[in-house]
């Protein structure tokens, strides 16, 4: 591992005047970041520790609820708010790693962690994410975890959160603190597809700071599921995940969320499937139709053609267990 500086923010501005000069991180719990500088996948020069600013808090606001950016995993996962009112969220959150790794990664760390390709972690193979330019391992090699939705031939990398497709499914709005103050960008707007800059992983600024996420009220704590296919129960990342949430009225479908995991570069939200659901009845029939609908323009690689039916199965399923009817 290279040689680096290391400080602790004690503000907010601190931070930002950190992040401001090249070569420089943020480190939080460091469940990604320490790996990728150990494997030699990211070197920076200055690491700045953040976990002394005031920026673990899960309060509810006017609108909703309001969480950290420093808030640990474990934590939201069980907080009462958060059970209540976004059991979605606290599913997701525990399909997640493993109780140890939960026990150290934020809620910011969770949104900026990187693919977990083997292409990627190997820094003698071709990765245009690693190193631009290289050319893409994964296309013409093992492609099995790879995705289905909104690759390009840069890359067809998936991002590995759970914690992030529950909350693309819930409408949540990402809070930055930059130079110019703070600002709000929708959940789902927040991570980027490759397209032919495969090494951007989102949009926030290198001099801009995750300072939380806010989730609206909704509909959906009565009937919400989260569905993680993987190789095994536990510290697996997911072949295929399903956030599905509905708002009933008897059987009828008011309303519906859902984001898939394991597919895209980014969480991957089935808005086409979510409209199609809307004053539908809640049946085995319509969901499937959902998932054919939330198919459209998937594509498959060598390794990975089984995701075009595990993924309509896991979005039925998912559907299902959310309406009671599983």
């Amino acid at each position: 591992m290279k040689q680096f500086q290391y400080t602790r923010a004690v503000n907010q501005q601190g931070v930002l005047d950190a992040i401001a000069k090249p070569g420089t991180k943020i480190i939080a719990g460091g469940t990604n970041l320490v790996d990728l500088m150990k494997r030699g996948v990211t070197a920076p020069d200055k690491l700045v520790d953040i976990n002394y600013l005031p920026l673990k808090g899960i309060t509810a606001t006017k609108t909703g609820l309001h969480i950290g950016t420093l808030a640990l995993n474990s934590v939201v996962s069980e907080n009462s708010l958060v059970v209540a009112k976004l059991p979605l969220l606290s599913m997701a959150l525990k399909a997640g790693a493993s109780p140890q790794l939960r026990n150290m990664a934020t809620v910011g760390g969770n949104m900026m962690q990187r693919t977990r390709c083997t292409y990627f972690y190997d820094t003698t193979m071709p990765c245009n994410k690693r190193e631009p330019g290289t050319g893409c391992g994964a296309v013409e090699g093992y492609n099995r975890m790879h995705a289905i939705f909104g690759a390009s031939p840069q890359c067809i990398a998936v991002h590995p959160s759970d914690m992030c497709v529950a909350l693309a499914a819930l409408d949540a709005q990402v809070i930055i603190a930059g130079k110019k103050g703070e600002k709000r960008m929708p959940f789902v707007d927040f991570h980027r597809l490759p397209d032919d800059h495969p090494e951007l992983d989102n949009h926030l600024g290198k001099d801009e700071l995750i300072l939380g996420v806010e989730i609206p009220d909704n509909n959906f704590a009565k009937n919400s599921y989260y569905l993680k296919v993987r190789d095994r129960q536990s510290y697996a990342f997911a072949l295929v995940s399903v956030a599905a949430g509905l708002d009933l009225d008897g059987s009828t479908i008011r309303s519906a969320r859902l984001a898939m995991g394991g597919v895209a570069h980014k969480p991957w939200r089935l808005f086409e499937a979510e409209k199609f659901l809307a004053g539908k009845t809640a049946s085995e029939d319509t969901f499937k139709q959902a998932a054919q609908l939330a198919m459209q323009g998937a594509k498959a690689y060598e390794y990975n053609a089984f995701k075009l039916k595990l993924a309509p199965a896991a979005i039925t399923e998912a559907l299902k267990h959310a309406a009671g009817l599983a």
